[in-house]
Order: C-alpha cells, then sequence, then structure tokens
C-alpha cells in the first residue's frame, strides 16, 4: 500500500509542477524569448496576479480547482484505505484473543428448543467461573494452590434470553448440590469419565465446561446453546475494564480465616454502605462465602454484582458508545474462553446486544432451590418441589418476572398439547402396529421409582395399538416426562406415540442416544393412565425458595456477625 502511495504522490507533483510553469513563464526580460502577442500575453498575465497583480488573477484556475480536489480525494481515500486496514487487522487481534473448546462432551439426551411461530428461540448460556490456578497470576489470586491441576467451577449460571428478547434471567446452582453428572470425554486427552453422582462444581475436572454443560442438560432438561467460562485473571480484568461494581454491606465487613479453622477466607474488606469495586477487590467480593453465610449467600452477592453491573452498563451506554465497547471487547476477548459456535468476536458482540435490549426490570436472577443433604449437612441436593417449577420456566421461556406486557389470551382448551412442526422431509407417521417403542421408568427423582411403571405404559400403548411396545428393565431418573427418536424418518412415528399417550408434542426430543423411539416416563408422571396436564406457569410465577432479585434491586448483604469490624 505504502509503494503504490509514493507512486501516486510523485504524479501528482509532476502535474503540478506542469500547471506552475505555464502560469509563471519567463518575463520579456529574461533570456528566453519573449512571448508572442494574444495567448501567451495572457497566460503571463495571470502568473503576474498570482504575485500579487490584478484582482482577477487571485481567482483558482479550474485546473487548480481540479488539482485540489483531486488532493483531497486522494487523502479521503488514504484515511479510508488505513481505517479499514486498522479495523481489519484490530478485528483479527481480537479474533486472535479468543479461546475456544468443544460444546458438549458428555450426551444428556436432550434436544434443541422448537422455534416459535415467528421462527425465534430462546437462547441459554451457561457461565462458569473457574478456580483454576494454571497460571502464576491465577495462583496469586487464587490463594492456595491445591487446585492445580484439578480445575473446578465454583460459579455456574445458567443466563436465559426469552425468544422475542424482552426479557433475561440467569439462574445459579450452588457449588456444593450434588447431581447426576454424565459419562463424559475428556476433550483435551481423550480421557472417558464414567456417570457419578457428585457436587456439581467436579464435572469441570471430567470432561471441561462441556461435561459441565451436559450435566446442567441433565439436571434441568433444557437445552443450553454455548458456554463461556472465566478465570480468577478475567474476573479482575473485566472489573478494571468496566470501570467498577457498586456493591453494597449493611455491616463492616472483613472475610478473613473462618475462626478456629485458620484457612480460608478471601480477604475481602469493606465499610458499611455502598463501595465501587474493581480488580482484585471484585474477585473478593465474587468469592466470598463465609461472611455472607454460606453457598446460598454468596450465590446471592453473585447476583447483586450482576445486576449492579448490567446497571452500570446501560447507564454509561456501553453497548452503543463505540471506543467503549472496543475496549470492554478487548478485555473480554482476554478474558473468556467459549464454545466453539460463538468464537468470533462477531457473534460475541451479537449476544452483548441481545441484553442492551432488555430493559433492567426485565431481568431477574435466582438460584435453583435446593435442601440440605440428608447424609451430609455440608452437601446439598436440588429441591424435588420448588426447582421443578424453575427449570419449567425456563423450559417454556416464561419470564420470571411479571413487568411485561399481559399475555394474549390463549385460544381453545389450555390443557391441549402444543403442535410441533416436522421437517418437511419426514415421512408420514407408520401405522401404530408398525411402530417399535421402548418404555422406560424415570419417575424416581426425589423419591423412590414407582414399581413397574414402565410395564403399565407399555401395556396403555399395547391396547391402543402399539403392538411392539416393550417396557425396558433399566430405572433412568428424569424429572418431565419425554419421548426421544433418534433419525428424522422417526419424528412422525414419535409424535404418534406421544399423541397415543396425551403428552405433549413439545416433549417430543430428537437425540442420537435413543437406539428406538423411547417414551421415558417422568417423575411428573407417577400415576394414571393418561399423562396429566397442566396448566402453563405464569410470568413471575417463582417459588421464594428461589431467591430472586429484580435487576433493579439495590438492597445491601447482611454479614455473618463472626467476620464484622
Amino acid at each position: 500500500m505504502r509503494h503504490s502511495s509514493v507512486q501516486g504522490e510523485g504524479a501528482a507533483d509532476r502535474a503540478g509542477d506542469g500547471i506552475s510553469g505555464a502560469g509563471t513563464r519567463p518575463t520579456a526580460t529574461s533570456a528566453v524569448p519573449a512571448p508572442r502577442s494574444g495567448s501567451g500575453h495572457r497566460r503571463a498575465g495571470r502568473g503576474s496576479g498570482g504575485a500579487g497583480g490584478s484582482g482577477g488573477g487571485n481567482r483558482p484556475t479550474r485546473r487548480g480547482r481540479r488539482r485540489v480536489l483531486r488532493w483531497a480525494a486522494s487523502i479521503v481515500a488514504l484515511l479510508i484505505l488505513v481505517t479499514a486496514a486498522a479495523g481489519y487487522l484490530y478485528y483479527r487481534h481480537l479474533n486472535g484473543n479468543i479461546r475456544s473448546g468443544q460444546r458438549l462432551s458428555g450426551d444428556s439426551g436432550v434436544a434443541r428448543t422448537e422455534a416459535d411461530a415467528a421462527g425465534r428461540r430462546p437462547i441459554n448460556i451457561l457461565m462458569l467461573g473457574s478456580d483454576s490456578r494454571d497460571k502464576p497470576e491465577n495462583e496469586a489470586l487464587g490463594g492456595a494452590s491445591d487446585s492445580v491441576g484439578s480445575a473446578r467451577a465454583d460459579v455456574q449460571m445458567l443466563i436465559h434470553i426469552s425468544a422475542d428478547r424482552k426479557n433475561a434471567s440467569v439462574t445459579s446452582v450452588p457449588r456444593d448440590t450434588v447431581v447426576d453428572i454424565p459419562e463424559c470425554t475428556d476433550p483435551k486427552t481423550g480421557e472417558k469419565h464414567k456417570a457419578i453422582k457428585a457436587m456439581i462444581n467436579e464435572s469441570f475436572g471430567r470432561g471441561g465446561a462441556g461435561c459441565t454443560l451436559a450435566t446442567w442438560e441433565k439436571l434441568s432438561n433444557i437445552y443450553i446453546d454455548h458456554w463461556m467460562t472465566i478465570d480468577f485473571t478475567g474476573v479482575v480484568s473485566m472489573a478494571d475494564a468496566i470501570g467498577g461494581v457498586d456493591v453494597c454491606v449493611n455491616q463492616n465487613v472483613f472475610d478473613q480465616s473462618k475462626p478456629g479453622s485458620g484457612t480460608g477466607g478471601s480477604g475481602l474488606k469493606l465499610k458499611a454502605g455502598t463501595t465501587r469495586i474493581q480488580g482484585k477487590q471484585a474477585l473478593q467480593w465474587l468469592r466470598t462465602r463465609h461472611s455472607f453465610g454460606s453457598d446460598m449467600g454468596r450465590a446471592k452477592a453473585q447476583h447483586m454484582y450482576m445486576n449492579s453491573m448490567m446497571r452500570g452498563l446501560k447507564g454509561q451506554n456501553a453497548f452503543t458508545d463505540l471506543p467503549r465497547l472496543t475496549g470492554l471487547a478487548e478485555a473480554a476477548t482476554k478474558a473468556l474462553q467459549v464454545s466453539e459456535e460463538i468464537g468470533s468476536v462477531k457473534k460475541l458482540i451479537d449476544l452483548a446486544l441481545l441484553l442492551k435490549e432488555v430493559p433492567v426490570n426485565r431481568i431477574t436472577t435466582a438460584t435453583i432451590p435446593v435442601l440440605p443433604a440428608p447424609w451430609d449437612k455440608d452437601r446439598l441436593i436440588v429441591n424435588p418441589t420448588d426447582a421443578p417449577k424453575v427449570w419449567e420456566l425456563l423450559r417454556k421461556d416464561v419470564a420470571m418476572d411479571k413487568n411485561g406486557d399481559p399475555a394474549p389470551a390463549a385460544s381453545g382448551s389450555p390443557s391441549a398439547p402444543a403442535p410441533t412442526s416436522q421437517p418437511s422431509s419426514a415421512p408420514p407417521a407408520s401405522a401404530p402396529a408398525k411402530i417399535a417403542v421402548q418404555v422406560v421408568n424415570g419417575t424416581g427423582v426425589g423419591a423412590q421409582p414407582v414399581g413397574k411403571r414402565a410395564t403399565a405404559i407399555a401395556g396403555q400403548l399395547v391396547a391402543k395399538g402399539f403392538t411392539l411396545a416393550k417396557a425396558d428393565s433399566a430405572l433412568t431418573p428424569e424429572k418431565a416426562t419425554v419421548v426421544r427418536y433418534a433419525t428424522d424418518a422417526q419424528a412422525a412415528d414419535a409424535q404418534s406415540v406421544a399423541a397415543a399417550l396425551g403428552i405433549p408434542g413439545t416433549s417430543v426430543q430428537k437425540s442420537a442416544a435413543a437406539a428406538k423411539i423411547t417414551v421415558l416416563v417422568g417423575a411428573d408422571w407417577r400415576e394414571g393412565a393418561v399423562y396429566p396436564q397442566q396448566a402453563p406457569p405464569e410470568a413471575g410465577d417463582v417459588p421464594e425458595t428461589a431467591d430472586v432479585l429484580n435487576g433493579t434491586d439495590t438492597s445491601c448483604m447482611d454479614i455473618y456477625e463472626p467476620f464484622r469490624w
């Protein structure tokens, strides 16, 4: 680019010299012969006008004006090229910052969410905070180095953006919650990890973020589109890029070692009231547990931080201020690791801009209701009564707040199964007698499984003409009843099976793990021959045990007395 510019400048100079020579021919007293009368004299007159002669000579010639325009056009073109090149190089630089990985490293059997009538889908992003000490900076910020080589995800939040982009929510699961972690394969080493029941934060060390995503899908029966992870140094750099986040405590706090233990404590030290924190102090806030009373208290403090951050970014117009957005993009692309399908600057910015459209009062944070584990007071289990209510709101894309417009009145029976569109290339349903169906008992969630439940439902199918239906002896706990199939060719047959049992079309899912059409009788159908229809949840119908906060909430955290000063 630079070589061609120089050539252009030389050509322009030569053209300019030619014009200048024509306007400043030698006078009659020079050694060069005097010009002939007429046109030559007029040219000389123009030249003298340029040196301060008559007023008419001060007016630029047409050729002079063209010369100026050419120079202006050249400069503008050069600036455009330089700006475009710089923008392209910076875009490549940001893309080079991004680290990405495999979306899923374990099979959950959960299919992608169906689009609504307008072709829109909700977006679910799993945000993970890793305690990895894989580099000196992380080890220094994290304190103890006992997690080197065995990273866990102590912060786990599901960000849900509604299909109509009018509301959003953030839902946490406390790190000590014992869940079913599916079989996972580590994408880096190829090592296979068998399915186990363990704390949810251990899933990260059994196959990375892709295993944690599979664990969440299995836990919630919700399809999760993407994951993002951030480590200690990432939290610090993002807090600095944002310019700090306002947090509030009701009492002075100093999160030191737990009395009598000699270990732990984030080091957070704040005076009562509101403080703008950033850098290492932001990390301390997000890691503090003892001073906030429990893991539930820590989750609430993290939600307060996120709500305050969103209010701050919207107040600063960070989503529309290009220099501000550029600075945040620089910090974010260095701080985050993301699933491979969003591993570009454009896709990350597109996701960020979706949140720009959501009003603060339509953002809700919640924590999945839990109970102490019966076998260990230091462990938690998912509350079998209240947690499903939260999952259902997310699964059915119903807002967790009540600040939206009233929903339009539903037409027809509210209990009628929702229709599900099939691929245009899918064949029509086969005759019931030709459809092989496997029925599995999944009622053992939060309680003992109902005996011979699969046999009872298989019998119902046989009575309706599905003579190839058979009960499987496996016991596979599942919260909600689903019908799964493997290929598009089976889609219509799966819908036919669901309709025969009264199962909603939205509960029919495609899954590569389904060897044949499978009815998994969930904990929501423990009795009866026909699937129990339920009215859809209403906006804001979140159980109190979910510890809900609205994005406009500016309340302060209470501090556990031993950590006050």
